[in-house]
């Protein structure tokens, strides 16, 4: 039965990577777009703010519209759009009327696609009958780690060694991935949440049940936690350093995402041999510990190693949060998965946006916007200590996994 889904795991591996390139291949090229182009960077950046708020919106909807299509059909259609808005960057800016136009379509194409490979990725994982769920969700989850450093790592020396005014050439050769993964997701075995017969939680009994709120405060500051420092780690690796700008995403975010990674994949390697509630306990006393690093010590170089210790720290925050809804909420099916990746994403949003705020109060003193969004992994840990052991709600095994 295992080997039957071994390219299911492998194909859900392959999604969180097409999710790792179109959420982190355009940022690279946000001055080339400005010189290309003539777009002012003002107006190039809302393209991450229309990225996001599309996958907020298709993860809204997917929540009752998945399950009527079916799965097989959402997640090749995912494939579709991301493959479609990538392609779409190397040809609509150049014919349509307004280049900053064409790229919005193309961007809005592919954010549908990650939405939906956000929604569906992980409850298609979570079908496949393991040994150990909370093991291969994290590791799961460590593949969109792992894709935003390739995507950083072969961008960057592509236009070391070719130049970056060749760009479209790489965006063809990144669009093939989601293009691959889409055939084989038409022909991989795809396993039912449910057993059969049965029908995930409705949206109104989800809503009513005490233990999702938890949960979904749980993924709001999984996501919190994470952007909330990996937007400015940047920042503190040039400051701290005084290094250019492409040294400090290398030392910076590109830290933060390795770190990250290998957290996840510690405990997809070890998970069996580990409690999960433990681990994402300790987790979030160090990341609470990263956090006052970052704001209180003065020593620059020291608020960037705390970065680092906060990307290995919130590693297992999102995969385990959707690990602990999976135990809890048996039955949750499509919905849960769908909500629970909108609380993450409205987290991711509002990190930072606290940190940037905050910070703007103070003369922007970004280490006072730091320590203020020490409350996000403060309350991780307050609803950790919540969901009980033992506490089960709305039971019932998965389909072909129970």
């Amino acid at each position: 039965m295992k080997n039957t889904y071994q390219k299911t795991i492998y194909a859900c591996f392959t999604g969180y990577i097409v999710q790792a390139v179109v959420n982190n291949f355009v940022p690279l090229l946000f001055l080339t777009f400005e010189k290309a182009y003539q777009i002012p960077l003002g107006q190039i950046t809302m393209l991450i703010t229309f990225n996001f708020g599309v996958q907020l919106l298709v993860d809204l909807v997917s929540a009752g519209l998945v399950d009527k299509i079916g799965y097989r059909v959402s997640v090749v259609f995912a494939h579709v759009f991301s493959a479609a808005g990538l392609l779409g960057l190397t040809i609509l800016p150049d014919v349509m009327p307004s280049a900053f136009g064409g790229l919005l379509i193309a961007v809005t194409l592919y954010a549908i696609g990650g939405g939906l490979i956000e929604v569906l990725i992980s409850p298609i994982m979570e079908s496949c009958p393991t040994d150990n769920k909370e093991k291969a969700m994290s590791l799961l989850h460590s593949f969109y780690c792992w894709g935003h450093v390739g995507v950083v790592l072969i961008s960057t020396l592509f236009f070391k060694l070719f130049g970056i005014e060749n760009w479209k050439v790489l965006a063809l050769v990144w669009m093939l991935i989601p293009v691959v993964n889409g055939i084989v997701f038409m022909k991989t075995p795809i396993a039912s949440l449910m057993e059969e017969g049965e029908s995930g939680m409705s949206l109104a009994e989800l809503l009513k049940e005490k233990m999702f709120w938890v949960l979904m405060v749980m993924m709001v500051c999984a996501g919190a936690s994470e952007q909330a420092v990996s937007q400015w780690a940047s920042t503190f690796a040039e400051k701290g350093l005084g290094v250019s700008k492409t040294a400090g995403d290398l030392a910076g975010p590109m830290a933060f995402a390795i770190l990250m990674g290998l957290a996840r994949a510690f405990y997809g390697k070890f998970g069996d041999k580990i409690d999960l509630d433990k681990f994402m306990l300790g987790s979030g006393g160090l990341c609470i510990i990263s956090y006052l690093m970052i704001s209180l010590v003065p020593s620059p170089v020291l608020s960037l190693l705390g970065c680092g210790i906060c990307g290995l720290s919130v590693g297992i925050m999102w995969p385990g949060s959707f690990s602990k809804a999976s135990a809890r909420l048996k039955k949750g099916g499509t919905a849960m998965f769908a909500l629970l990746a909108l609380g993450g994403d409205l987290g991711c949003s509002g990190g930072p946006t606290l940190v940037g705020y905050v910070a703007g109060l103070f003369s922007e003193d970004l280490k006072r916007g730091i320590l203020a969004a020490v409350v996000f992994p403060v309350l991780l840990v307050a609803s950790i200590l919540v969901m009980k052991p033992g506490r089960e709600a709305a039971g019932c095994g998965y389909g072909q996994n129970g």
